[in-house]
């Protein structure tokens, strides 16, 4: 076969692949529509791909800001969805969730955002008292990892209230991840083991929570990585406010 021959096939080949491509490209567009922005009047973001009349569902996210959750679930009329709200009534499967404390473009007021003082409240407090822990740290934690969403999984694969990698979550004894009261535990001994190895300051033992404790080492001091800045920064403000707040 000549060079000739060789690069009409290959040509061929290309418009092929770009024709399934692009077929493919737009029955997905036709079957799950496309993902746009709704501003609620409470300020309420939302992200779907469902018209007005599909969206038939109620949501239990009533927060101004939206958190990075992305729920996949099918609506009443059966029709594939995807939103960044958690639907009500209807079961579905959470692709992904970051660090809520961790974006560098988030418009929380660390200050003044709610606190939540009551779920996980006897939880919170038998393990920080088992692991020699302030509660306020505990709960500025989960609410810095995962916004008090057990079910919060992240891209890395981190997992539940205090997103637990699943190694370190293997290391602490932790069999279930996704299980409130054993995601606590785990979080509140490994807060417990990182305060221990920096000598009881918490910033180092919260920038070691998120970047890893070697990251810490290697830097002698916070890592500097914008992320992690941020979360410490942001873990301090909730940990103060729970502590005040109690």
């Amino acid at each position: 076969m000549g060079n000739k021959d060789a690069v009409v096939i290959n040509i061929k080949r290309y418009l092929v692949h770009h024709c399934v491509i692009t077929l493919c490209c737009i029955f997905s567009a036709v079957y799950a529509g496309e993902v746009r922005k709704i501003v609620h009047p409470d300020g309420r973001v939302e992200y779907t791909n469902l018209t007005d009349q599909q969206r038939n569902i109620h949501f239990t996210n009533q927060s101004k800001s939206s958190t990075s959750s992305v729920y996949k679930y099918r609506n009443n009329k059966g029709v594939l969805a995807f939103s960044d709200q958690k639907p009500v009534n209807a079961d579905f499967e959470v692709l992904r969730f970051d660090c809520y404390a961790c974006s560098l473009s988030s418009n929380v007021n660390w200050h003044t955002t709610p606190l939540n003082l009551s779920a996980y409240k006897q939880q919170v407090k038998i393990m920080a008292e088992k692991y020699g822990v302030e509660e306020s740290l505990v709960r500025a934690v989960i609410h810095a990892e995962s916004a008090f969403n057990k079910n919060a999984i992240s891209r890395a694969g981190a997992q539940g209230l205090m997103q637990l990698m699943p190694a370190t979550a293997n290391e602490l004894g932790v069999k279930d991840s996704l299980n409130a009261d054993q995601n606590i535990e785990g979080g509140a001994k490994y807060l417990s083991q990182l305060l221990n190895n920096f000598s009881g300051d918490m910033r180092l033992a919260t920038a070691a929570y998120n970047a890893g404790p070697g990251a810490v080492s290697r830097y002698n001091g916070v890592p500097p990585y914008a992320e992690t800045q941020a979360y410490v920064k942001r873990v301090a403000i909730l940990k103060k406010r729970y502590a005040k707040a109690d």
